[in-house]
């Protein structure tokens, strides 16, 4: 590693930490229904969603038409999205006369964006057409980011009421989140990224003459849009096939830095605003201090892997795969990062780390992609721990579970327990029968281990909502296309189900006056107990396959065996 790479690792956390209280304080102004700077701008849209949509925004719910209201919205944007792509040939925008998707991939794909997965079976600049990237993959973008935030905001608001069944307006906080957060930071975002070259027209594809006199076809389209809200959204699904390796997406630098910090951006800032709507913003800096410390140490793995010599290449770097305008470093950050933040978008071939950072990238989003994680989703995950822990806890002092002065209790425990076994059981289960089944070894093109790390990752992204992939795998098959389908649907909403019966639950209970005996949750002790179950429960449910894929490719390789 070169001084300049240590530089930027520090400005990329630091920046971070920078942004979190600043952007956390905005939020919580916004969700709490104070005045905001941006209420003149986009006040107006507001009040006319409600009206056109029929909406009271002062009306709450209990949490089981909140919820209802939640799979609602997201049952109609899953068939709208699936319907424009198996009808994509006959609607407009689609220069390039792009055919009608298949069934099993436009299922795959509703799927996927809905649930904030944005995995891609497919080539989106030979698949898709303008008018599906648009309306049907941006537009959800936008709504399954903002669906994560109005569920974390459910949770905050029955950790911090007392005695009542509301928890707030599904439709006030979908469109907050769309209105004053997610798009006036996209508006800036993808400014940004026009002025660093990044494509953003309605022209069909150019076809020009290389230096060797061959023809090749250049995609154009709305692209910088899409990737402004894919990076903010911790979303990740590329315009293009090669995603953020692509230099009509990220051209330069500058660019490759800010798409980097954005994917990282606002789940860590919700750590702040969780603090301020909880009245301790303490708490809230506990669990970002949590996260940063599991970022950091994944970070660290990842790099001292890559950069240690192996007598298999000569003691030589491992660039392939690698983003070689930006280096080995970048291609780590961005690895770590994406799959610590359930983001998905990639500037280098996951398939092509180091055994040791692939395992990282991977167990990132094992442990329920609560490393900052999706937006909102890695906080309400992260608050399902949180209760396992605090449980363990009183029942090492012999006292009764208590979080925020809200007693933690049988039903609480079980929902936190369903949450974190459902995209465990995908992972485990759905790997291991694609491993031994003609159907899901069909499209493998590595043996051993790393074969077996191509299948395990793919179930591991679409469990944990990630969306990036190993590569090695076509996905793009019915047997892939449904079974990931499926399993994005259990990891989304097996563990948004659970939580927001948690929120509703607590919400109804009495808050318990601090005493003496009460165990401090924003503390030292508090963040490393925290950090041991998170671990520990991690390891004791993946080691095992884990072992089986990166760990014994690692001593394979260090033996001079390669697949």
């Amino acid at each position: 590693m070169s001084i300049q790479d240590i530089i930027q690792i520090i400005l990329f956390i630091t920046l971070l930490i920078a942004f979190t209280p600043i952007l956390g304080n905005y939020m919580s102004n916004v969700f709490t229904g104070s005045r905001h700077f941006m209420q003149p701008v986009f006040g107006w849209s507001e009040r006319l969603i409600y009206k056109f949509a029929g909406i009271n925004s002062n009306e709450e719910t209990n949490w089981k038409f909140y919820t209802f209201g939640l799979l609602l919205f997201n049952l109609t944007g899953f068939v709208f999205v699936f319907l424009i792509q198996i009808f994509q040939q006959y609607l407009p925008f689609n220069p390039s006369h792009l055919a009608n998707v298949s069934w099993h991939s436009a299922f795959n794909t509703s799927v996927s964006f809905v649930t904030n997965t944005n995995w891609q079976g497919y080539a989106g600049e030979t698949t898709l057409s303008y008018f599906v990237q648009m309306v049907g993959l941006t537009v959800q973008n936008f709504v399954s980011a903002a669906t994560g935030i109005a569920v974390i905001l459910a949770v905050i608001r029955g950790i911090s009421r007392k005695t009542t069944d509301k928890l707030g307006n599904f439709w006030t906080d979908l469109t907050r989140s769309v209105l004053y957060v997610l798009l006036p930071l996209s508006i800036i975002f993808a400014i940004i990224l026009v002025g660093q070259g990044v494509v953003q027209n309605f022209n069909s594809y150019e076809t020009v003459q290389t230096l060797q006199g061959a023809e090749q076809t250049i995609p154009m389209g709305p692209a910088a849009s899409q990737i402004a809200i894919k990076q903010l959204g911790t979303n990740g699904g590329g315009f293009f096939n090669t995603n953020s390796s692509h230099p009509f997406e990220n051209p330069t630098p500058f660019s490759n830095f800010l798409e980097m910090l954005f994917i990282l951006l606002i789940p860590a800032a919700l750590t702040y605003t969780y603090g301020k709507m909880v009245g301790s913003v303490r708490q809230g800096w506990t669990i970002f201090l949590v996260m940063m410390i599991l970022f950091v140490s994944g970070l660290s793995i990842s790099l001292y892997s890559e950069y240690s010599a192996n007598p298999i290449f000569g003691d030589l770097q491992l660039m392939e795969g690698k983003e070689t305008r930006f280096g080995i470093t970048n291609s780590v950050l961005w690895s770590t990062s994406t799959s610590a933040a359930s983001n998905g978008s990639v500037n280098a071939m996951h398939d092509c780390l180091s055994p040791f950072a692939g395992m990282v990238a991977m167990v990132n989003i094992m442990l329920g992609e609560i490393i900052f994680g999706g937006v909102g989703a890695g906080l309400y995950g992260m608050v399902v721990f949180i209760i396992i822990t605090v449980f363990i806890a009183g029942l090492m002092v012999g006292r009764t579970p208590e979080y925020l002065g809200k007693k933690i209790e049988a039903f609480e425990v079980q929902m936190a327990i369903i949450a974190i076994l459902a995209p465990g059981f995908v992972i485990l289960v759905f790997s291991a029968w694609a491993s031994v089944s003609s159907a899901g070894l069909s499209s493998l093109n590595n043996a051993g281990p790393h074969g077996f790390s191509e299948i395990l990752y793919a179930f591991s992204s679409a469990a944990g909502n990630n969306g990036s992939a190993f590569a090695g795998l076509n996905a793009n098959t019915l047997f892939y296309n449904l079974t990931l389908g499926f399993g994005m649907l259990i990891g989304r909403f097996g563990i948004i189900v659970p939580v927001l019966a948690i929120a509703g639950n607590m919400a109804k209970k009495k808050i318990t006056p601090v005493s003496l005996g009460t165990f401090r949750t924003d503390n030292w002790l508090f963040a490393g107990l925290l950090i041991a179950v998170i671990l520990i429960v991690g390891g004791l449910t993946f080691f095992p396959a884990i072992s089986l894929g990166p760990i014994i490719e690692h001593l394979l390789m260090k033996n001079g065996i390669t697949f």
